[in-house]
């Protein structure tokens, strides 16, 4: 293993973006390695249990061998053409994948560690129609089946962390974006670097700036593009919370005080993840009131708080989110 160093000069940190929500290419590429290795299991221990069976009632398992896995491999590299975000629409993400040059496709695919093999990869690298279009049904299909019924608790990290980073800039700063993305990561600046990466890097955005990307299924390391000529894209782990206990049932739940538009409104707030501050200025009230409400709601078992630093993050319980008519995420 080696080290990620990322350079960054005077004008990086002003360039760089946050993305706003989940890229659905950088899910299924990650969530494609979380089927690959048992590393990271027990953070997704409900979706993998979950997937595996809905992957063969769906009849997607010899798809999911046989053609993504080997073009997305957990090893030292896969190719950048599948991921060529930023994007936020499935079908724009395909539409631009399969768009991508047959030079572009063949050289990359070239690259792999384990060689091209098999009849359809060979016909990926050639360019063939009926091979792009075969990439393309799978992804959306696997994307239908392992991640679309998850995607509300998806876009609740990715937004949660978003948030946090977000008012950590507004208290101290530019470069506190970059602090703390990952176990694995450490900013020195002018140095972000990424440690247990599989490959001494040098990476220089000179003057491009980067985007961060927050990822769901991303594991404890933070991933960027092979190609130094595209544009800087640093992929890492959204913040997520554990697991909450299933609040107890009966009167301790204290479902009775939830009524009232503002409580609703704070608990609105809290669908796409946000601070105490965040909820306040969102639901008009001040943090001393929205402190108040977030006490009856997380006591009712409808939000979660999760303190990081002098910031406290709430999000939706499954619970929250079916009073919400939202979907259920993969570990609740």
């Amino acid at each position: 293993m080696g080290t990620l160093r990322i350079h960054f000069t005077a004008g990086d940190l002003s360039r760089t973006r946050l993305a706003a929500r989940p890229d659905p290419l950088w899910e299924i590429i990650c969530s494609l390695h979380r089927l690959q290795t048992r590393a990271g299991y027990a953070g997704y221990a409900r979706w993998h249990r979950q997937i595996r069976p809905d992957l063969e009632r769906a009849g997607l398992v010899p798809v999911v061998r046989e053609r993504l896995m080997p073009v997305a491999p957990l090893k030292r590299y896969f190719p950048d053409f599948l991921t060529p975000g930023p994007v936020t629409d499935l079908d724009e993400g395909i539409d631009r994948v399969l768009g991508t040059p047959t030079r572009r496709i063949r050289t990359e695919l070239g690259r792999m560690v384990t060689p091209v093999d098999g009849a359809w990869m060979s016909d990926l690298a050639a360019g063939r129609l009926a091979a792009r279009r075969g990439l393309g049904d799978a992804l959306r299909a696997y994307f239908r089946v392992a991640l679309a019924p998850y995607w509300t608790q998806i876009t609740s990290a990715v937004s949660g962390d978003r948030a946090l980073r977000g008012t950590w800039v507004l208290d101290n700063g530019a470069g506190q974006i970059l602090d703390d993305l990952s176990p694995e990561t450490s900013w020195d600046p002018p140095v972000l670097c990424v440690h247990g990466y599989p490959e001494d890097r040098d990476m220089h955005l000179d003057g491009r700036g980067i985007t961060l990307v927050p990822s769901y299924f991303c594991w404890h390391a933070p991933i960027t593009l092979a190609d130094p000529d595209l544009p800087p894209t640093l992929v890492y782990p959204a913040r997520r919370q554990r697991p909450e206990p299933t609040p107890p049932a009966g009167p301790q739940r204290r479902l009775g005080p939830l009524l009232g538009h503002t409580r609703v409104a704070v608990l609105r707030a809290a669908a796409s993840g946000a601070t105490t501050g965040e909820l306040a200025r969102r639901a008009r009230i001040s943090p001393a009131t929205t402190s108040h409400h977030t006490t009856i709601l997380r006591e009712a078992g409808l939000i979660t708080s999760q303190r990081h630093g002098n910031l406290v993050l709430h999000r939706l319980t499954a619970m929250g989110e079916a009073l919400l008519g939202e979907t259920p995420g993969p570990d609740r």
